[in-house]
């Protein structure tokens, strides 16, 4: 007995001495876990993002399933966003110390404790159990301190959103109106709501054809779901003929003939016009493209194929990144598309990235823990980013873009 006491003890002294020396990075997630594991605890949700996806499939309704897993056509270029990071490998360096990292990274002003934030997804308030899943992801950021995308397509307006920021970061992502005025008050709600960017999104000024929705009829924005920024706008309500209350399926049917600008160049001048904000555009896949933009004096570029919801047959987008980050220079690059692990989001920032944006796998972490499920995953994905970085001798940022990437040689 007085042998297992002393295990014991010896077992809570090297528990207590492992938290006072390694937990000061994300990768002290894992003792965390293992240490709990001797306590008779395991993660509440998977650490890996096939896993934890498999377990979302039964908290998520068919129809919300369907359009959060879905992409365009036979899906070829989604799934092409996932496998093409194993293509690219990143070359360890050896003895270099370590023992401390910094992941920080400078974005548009704030220093962010680490290069990753939650991209927009048009659907994340129906993802919460509660239906509030805008909300809880704004939370998620105000306890992590990475930035939210909170989309225009949302269960909660944009004021209660940025409220529940708080301390975290928040930048909203347009889709531009084809009526000037109503984008002109999405901007002004959004800057009056502490947001810290404006974010175009590009490609979806229609929608694509998408499969696995059509053989469903199913469409979120036309049974009313995700609408509150326009039935909360002033400008939207002034087009209407009757109050949203009495005649909902005309605010609907009002809210399709407005969404969907196809944006051009002389309508990121007029929003350069109108806001201070940094301006950032998403989708570009073009270097020529990117090129421009910054001739354009656009403060970010976002690399994106909107993870192949919006087209199929293209390139993967981490086979186009390295050329947008060329292409663009000084300007920030962020990037979003396939990435499901921390060795992803390490493979990007090597390509040049300056912070990497996480979709599908935050939107099963709500799904199945709200806030909580929504830390724990961006948790998991730093933790290994933080540990691939450790081993493979980058103490920081700028060491793992020094190395950068090779291709994959596969045997014949």
């Amino acid at each position: 007995m007085d042998g297992l006491k002393s295990a014991e003890k010896e077992m809570a002294d090297t528990d207590a001495a492992v938290r006072e020396t390694y937990m000061a990075h994300y990768g002290d997630f894992q003792h965390e876990i293992y240490f709990g594991g001797l306590k008779g605890v395991r993660p509440k949700l998977p650490v890996d993002t096939k896993t934890l996806e498999a377990r979302a499939e039964a908290a998520m309704s068919p129809d919300l399933l369907s359009y959060i897993q879905g992409g365009c056509g036979d899906e070829f270029t989604q799934d092409r966003n996932v496998t093409a990071f194993h293509d690219w490998g990143i070359i360890p360096r050896m003895l270099v110390d370590c023992t401390k990292r910094d992941l920080s990274v400078d974005l548009f002003g704030d220093t962010l404790p680490a290069p990753v934030f939650m991209a927009p997804i048009g659907v994340i308030g129906m993802c919460a159990q509660d239906g509030h899943g805008d909300i809880a992801s704004a939370k998620a950021s105000a306890i992590t301190g990475l930035p939210v995308m909170a989309s225009t397509l949302a269960n909660d307006p944009i004021e209660e959103v940025g409220t529940a920021v708080g301390e975290g970061v928040g930048y909203f992502q347009l889709y531009t109106p084809r009526n000037r005025e109503l984008a002109e008050s999405f901007v002004r709600r959004a800057e009056a709501s502490g947001f810290k960017a404006i974010v175009v999104t590009l490609d979806t000024w229609l929608t694509g054809w998408r499969p696995r929705d059509l053989n469903t009829s199913n469409f979120p924005q036309l049974r009313g779901h995700v609408l509150q920024n326009y039935f909360t706008d002033p400008v939207f309500q002034s087009l209407l003929e009757k109050p949203i209350s009495e005649d909902p399926a005309g605010a609907i049917m009002t809210w399709g003939s407005v969404f969907g600008k196809n944006v051009d160049w002389d309508d990121i001048r007029w929003l350069r016009s109108i806001t201070k904000l940094p301006i950032v555009l998403k989708g570009i896949c073009h270097p020529d493209d990117a090129r421009k933009a910054v001739d354009e004096g656009v403060d970010g570029i976002y690399c994106s194929n909107h993870g192949g919801r919006q087209a199929n047959g293209g390139l993967a987008a981490i086979d186009m990144l390295q050329d947008v980050v060329k292409a663009s220079g000084d300007t920030p690059v962020l990037f979003d598309s396939g990435i499901r692990s921390g060795s992803d989001i390490g493979k990007a920032l090597a390509m040049g990235a300056r912070a990497v944006g996480i979709g599908r796998p935050y939107a099963y972490g709500l799904s199945l823990g709200g806030v909580d499920g929504i830390v724990h995953v961006l948790r998991c994905m730093l933790a290994e980013l933080d540990l691939l970085m450790a081993v493979d001798g980058f103490p920081d940022i700028a060491a793992l873009q020094a190395a950068g990437v090779r291709p994959v040689r596969y045997a014949k």
